[in-house]
């Protein structure tokens, strides 16, 4: 079983059946799972919004 990365928390998320088909379409076109994708768009929309959360270590 693969490991859960350390700071990932898990959800579930609703969405037509549509805008599904489109996510699950650019996932494939980008070679990525649609849950990478969806990792993707979030944090793009963070990062242009200026709201990423600055990394702390």
């Amino acid at each position: 079983m693969a490991e859960k990365k350390e700071n990932s928390k898990g959800f579930l998320l609703r969405v037509d059946a549509a805008t599904m088909a489109a996510v699950e379409r650019w996932a494939a076109d980008e070679f990525r799972s649609v849950n990478g994708q969806l990792q993707w768009i979030i944090n793009e929309a963070l990062v242009r919004s200026g709201r990423k959360p600055k990394k702390t270590e």
